[in-house]
């Protein structure tokens, strides 16, 4: 293996874009996905220049999710690390008052998409012996669950599965996959969340407060890095303090 390159999807959001600026000196290329044009990643290819290989991709249309695969082959950069960050909108909605399609859009975002990246990318890791993989879970899959979140809490439970199911298929092939579950975290993903909700969970918070990116980024650091190469088939809580 000459070359670590990471997948970033989802790289648009808060926690991708910071993880990506943190650690970029420690990979020879980072693949960044994103649905939308984004300023911030935009300004940071600038910086990286030829490291930084921006790929869009709309993860609710099936076809579009190939195109990613796609791009990648073209330019034979396949993902020696791949960080899986990509969800549907995070809203509380009462569960009769969900349709399927809103179901059938989580699950097309974070759970086929990665389904479709693993088939195209672990068969080339398991041949090389070497490959990690992160999902991006939450601590909802942890403990008993926030009412009204019934779509996103269900497809992070299919991703949980497939995160034990496959660490422990390819176990013996040298690839980690693991799953990272915080507790919530501040950012721009909790812009249709009722403000009185994100304040009450803060104060519900031993710290008094909810998490930051910069409480997640060195768990992800950690688990990327060599250092983790005993750790697989993990569901890694970040609560801020509560205990589960």
């Amino acid at each position: 293996m000459n070359e670590k390159i990471l997948l970033v999807t989802g790289a648009s959001s808060d926690v991708g874009f910071n993880l990506i600026k943190n650690i970029n000196n420690k990979f020879d290329y980072i693949i960044a996905h994103h649905n939308s044009d984004n300023k911030n990643l935009n300004e940071l290819k600038e910086k990286l220049g030829k490291k930084l290989i921006l790929v869009k991709s709309n993860f609710n249309d099936e076809q579009d999710t190939y195109k990613l695969i796609d791009e990648i082959n073209s330019i034979k950069k396949f993902p020696t690390h791949i960080v899986h960050l990509s969800a549907g909108k995070f809203e509380n909605c009462k569960f009769s008052k969900l349709t399927w399609n809103k179901f059938q859009t989580d699950f097309n975002i974070s759970f086929r998409s990665l389904v479709i990246i693993l088939n195209s990318f672990l068969p080339i890791m398991a041949k090389n012996k070497y490959g990690k993989i992160l999902v991006m879970l939450t601590s909802c899959t942890t403990n008993i669950p926030p009412k009204y979140l019934t779509s996103y809490v269900t497809s992070k439970y299919a991703l949980l599965g497939l995160v034990k199911s496959l660490a422990n298929e390819y176990s013996d092939k040298g690839i980690k996959i693991n799953g990272i579950s915080p507790s919530m975290i501040e950012t721009k993903f909790l812009k249709n969340i009722p403000e009185l909700l994100v304040q009450q969970n803060a104060m519900n918070s031993p710290t008094g407060s909810n998490l930051c990116v910069d409480d997640v980024i060195p768990m992800f650091e950690f688990l990327l890095s060599d250092k983790s190469n005993s750790i697989t088939g993990q569901n890694i809580a970040i609560t801020n303090g509560n205990i589960i």
